[in-house]
C-alpha cells in the first residue's frame, strides 16, 4: 500500500470499537490527537524518536529500556545488538522524515559506528548483551551479579546487521567502515545443513546461535517460517551464504501426527528438490500460516525490511490474517477491546510473552494475557471473562499499520485516548493491562524502535528496505519468496 492509499484509507473518525462501552478503568482518558492521519502519524514517529534519543548513553549506544516512573529516564545498564539496530534504523529512519538533519544522522550514526568498531566480537559475531556506557561485553547481570551465558545470537545478529545494511545505504561518508565491519558476518556458520541421515540434528534450519562457554552451536533452531527469526535465513539467503533450499525447510507447521498447536490442514509438497508439508491452521473461519508462539512481531518485523508482501499475494494475505485474527482475538474472543499481542514488558513488572495460542505452533503458545488463559485445541472457547489481565503492546498495534491501517489506526487512538499510555516527547508506553487500566512505566529499544520503523514505512514507503530490494536480495531471495504458495 502506498502512503497515499493509506492516508486516504485512514481518513476517518477512529474508536468504532473503543472502550468506553466496553468497562474500561474510569480516569485514564489522557491523549487525543487531530484528525488527519499524517499529522497523527508524524507526531507519534517524532515523540517515539524522542524516546529512543533519551535511552543514548554518549558513546552512541542505546539502553535495553528506560524507566519514567520518577519523571526524569532512568537508563537500564544492559543493552543488545538487536537494540542498537534499532536505534540505528530509527536515526535513518529520523532523517529521511526530516526530523533530524543528514548532518546530525551522519554526528548520530558515526558515534555508534565507533564504539560498534571497538566492540568485542567471536567468529565474525557480536555477543547478545554488552554493558550500555562502556561497550564491554557483558559478564554480570546488573543488580543480581548472576552470570550472563554469552551467545552469538542468531537473530541479534540479524538485526544489527540490517541496521547497518541500511545505514551504509544512507551514510556515503560511513560505507566503507560499515562494509569493513560487515565483511566478517559469514551466516553459513550459523546454519545448519540438511543430513537426510539425521534430519533432527541436522535439519536445514539456522541454529539459535553460537554458546561461548560449550564453544558450539546451541543444537536448538529457529525453523518456523512465520517469525521475526527468518530474517537470519533471508540475510544468509541474500548473501549467498546460506543455500536457497533452506527457504523450503522453514516449517509452515509441523507435520501431521506431531504435537502442536492444532491440527493442520494441508498438503505435502517438492519445491527445488525439497519435500515438505505445505501446513495451515484456521481460526475464525480463515486460514493462515502460523508463527511460533503467536506474536505479532514475530509475524510482521521482518516485512519491515524485506518486501514479502510486495512480491507474494500468498505472503500478504497470510501477515493480513495474522493482524486480522489479533483483532478478532481481542475485540471478540476475549472483550478486551484493544487488541496487538507481543513479548513486552508486564504492565505491573518483568517480562513476559504475549500473543494469540491459535497463530501459533508451540503446543503451549503464547497467551494475551498475563494470567495466561490457553485453551487447549478442541475444547470450547471459555467466555470472555476468563481472559483476565489482558495486556495489549502498542508496537503491535503499530506493526499492523502495514498490513490493516484503518483498523490498526484506529486501535492505537483508541489506547491514547482511554487510558495513560501516551507519554509527551516520548510515544507509547510498552504496554498495557487493559482490565485494571495499568499502564507499564517502561519504554523498550527493540518495541519504540519496531514502531519507528513501521511509521517510517507508512509515512515514507522504502525508506529503509532499498537494501533489501536490490543485490542479492533481488537476486536470490525474491524468486524464492514470489514462488511461495501457502495455499490458503
Amino acid at each position: 500500500m502506498d502512503r497515499r492509499t493509506f492516508l486516504a484509507t485512514t481518513a476517518v473518525t477512529a474508536g468504532a470499537a473503543g472502550s468506553a462501552a466496553l468497562g474500561a478503568a474510569p480516569g485514564h482518558a489522557a491523549a487525543r490527537f487531530p484528525r488527519d492521519p499524517e499529522t497523527v502519524l508524524t507526531g507519534w514517529f517524532r515523540d517515539t524518536y524522542r524516546s529512543l534519543e533519551a535511552m543514548v548513553a554518549d558513546n552512541g549506544l542505546p539502553a535495553d529500556n528506560i524507566d519514567l516512573s520518577g519523571g526524569a529516564p532512568v537508563l537500564t545498564e544492559n543493552t543488545s545488538v538487536t537494540n542498537i539496530g534499532c536505534w540505528i534504523w530509527s536515526t535513518v529512519a529520523a532523517a529521511g522524515l526530516g526530523v533530524i538533519s543528514e548532518r546530525e544522522m551522519h554526528t548520530r550514526l558515526a558515534r555508534t559506528v565507533s564504539t560498534v568498531e571497538r566492540m568485542e566480537r567471536l567468529h565474525g559475531f557480536w555477543f547478545n548483551w554488552y554493558q550500555t556506557f562502556t561497550g564491554e561485553v557483558l559478564d554480570e547481570w546488573p543488580g543480581s551479579g548472576a552470570p550472563v551465558n554469552h551467545l552469538l545470537s542468531t537473530v541479534d545478529n540479524g538485526w544489527l546487521d540490517v541496521a547497518l545494511r541500511i545505514a551504509e545505504d544512507a551514510d556515503p561518508l560511513l560505507r566503507g567502515r560499515i562494509r569493513r565491519l560487515r565483511a566478517d558476518l559469514d551466516w553459513s556458520f550459523l546454519y545448519v545443513p540438511y543430513d537426510p541421515a539425521d534430519p533432527v540434528a541436522r535439519p536445514g534450519h539456522m541454529s539459535t546461535g553460537f554458546r561461548v562457554a560449550d564453544d558450539a552451536l546451541t543444537g536448538n533452531f529457529y525453523g518456523a517460517m512465520i517469525s521475526e527469526t527468518r530474517i537470519a535465513g533471508f540475510l544468509g539467503m541474500a548473501d549467498g551464504t546460506v543455500p536457497g533450499e533452506h527457504y523450503w525447510r522453514m516449517l509452515r507447521t509441523f507435520a501431521p501426527g506431531q504435537t502442536q498447536g492444532m491440527p493442520p490442514g494441508g498438503d505435502w509438497t517438492v519445491r527445488d528438490g525439497v519435500r515438505y508439508f505445505n501446513g495451515h491452521y484456521t481460526y475464525r473461519g480463515r486460514t493462515h500460516v502460523p508463527g511460533w508462539g503467536g506474536s505479532m512481531f514475530g509475524a510482521l518485523m521482518p516485512e519491515l525490511f524485506v518486501p514479502s508482501t510486495r512480491w507474494n499475494a500468498s505472503w500478504r494475505t497470510n501477515l493480513t490474517r495474522h493482524a486480522l485474527a489479533q483483532r478478532d482475538h481481542g475485540l471478540l474472543d476475549a472483550e478486551y477491546g484493544y487488541w496487538g499481542f507481543s513479548p513486552a514488558n508486564v504492565p505491573e513488572g518483568g517480562y513476559q510473552e504475549y500473543g494469540v495460542q491459535y497463530l501459533g505452533i508451540s503446543p503451549e503458545g503464547y497467551c494475551s494475557n498475563t494470567d495466561r488463559t490457553y485453551v487447549p485445541y478442541g475444547a470450547p472457547r471459555p467466555d470472555p471473562s476468563a481472559y483476565t489481565n489482558g495486556v495489549v503492546t502498542p508496537h503491535a498495534a503499530f506493526l499492523a499499520l502495514l498490513v490493516t491501517p484503518r483498523a490498526a489506526l484506529a486501535n492505537l487512538r483508541d489506547l491514547a485516548r482511554d487510558f495513560d499510555a501516551y507519554e509527551d516527547g516520548y510515544g507509547f508506553y510498552d504496554s498495557v493491562n487493559v482490565g485494571t487500566g495499568t499502564v507499564s512505566d517502561r519504554m523498550l529499544s527493540l518495541d519504540q524502535g519496531m514502531t519507528a520503523a513501521a511509521l517510517a514505512q507508512v509515512l515514507s514507503p522504502g525508506l529503509l528496505q532499498r537494501p533489501f530490494r536490490t543485490g542479492g536480495f533481488r537476486r536470490r531471495l525474491k524468486p524464492l519468496l514470489a514462488r511461495e504458495d501457502f495455499g490458503i
